[in-house]
């Protein structure tokens, strides 16, 4: 993709995150874009992630992955509602429903839709697929970093 993703925007200061950070060198560096009104990351999980059956991955990873692209989804729709850079936002509840296993060695796909902009509130749906098997929804309210505003 040509545009620069969401995560590549956030300020120096807010960019060590592990799952996607740019700034943390061993992290997973996701990134996310708009696809429409969606948001779409895609990620293909190391075997080293294997969960308690072989080939499948666990479910720490999967709630990061969601998270991860879910304050991505956020910040870029309060970017893109107020017209200003993108800011960052930590997670105050995060809701994961795993609904089949996910396998390792297999580019994932997590698209994020808002639900809800309200102040520095913001509320995003997700979903994880792996080839295009549906294995897990969440839904995360995401607060906006105060002086980030």
């Amino acid at each position: 993709m040509s545009e620069l993703a969401f995560q590549d925007q956030y300020p120096d200061d807010y960019a060590h995150c592990y799952g996607c950070g740019r700034l943390n060198h061993q992290g997973h560096h996701l990134k996310s874009y708009w696809d429409g009104d969606e948001t779409v990351c895609r990620f293909t999980p190391d075997p080293k992630y294997t969960g308690g059956f072989p080939g499948f991955l666990y479910g720490g990873m999967i709630a990061s992955l969601i998270d991860c692209h879910g304050a991505g989804t956020a910040a870029a729709a309060k970017a893109r509602e107020e017209g200003k850079p993108i800011s960052r936002f930590v997670t105050a509840s995060l809701k994961v429903d795993y609904l089949a296993p996910t396998p390792i060695d297999t580019e994932l796909e997590v698209r994020g839709k808002v639900v809800e902009i309200k102040g520095r509130k913001v509320t995003v749906e997700l979903s994880l697929t792996a080839a295009g098997t549906l294995c897990a929804k969440g839904s995360v309210l995401y607060i906006q970093i105060k002086g980030q505003e």
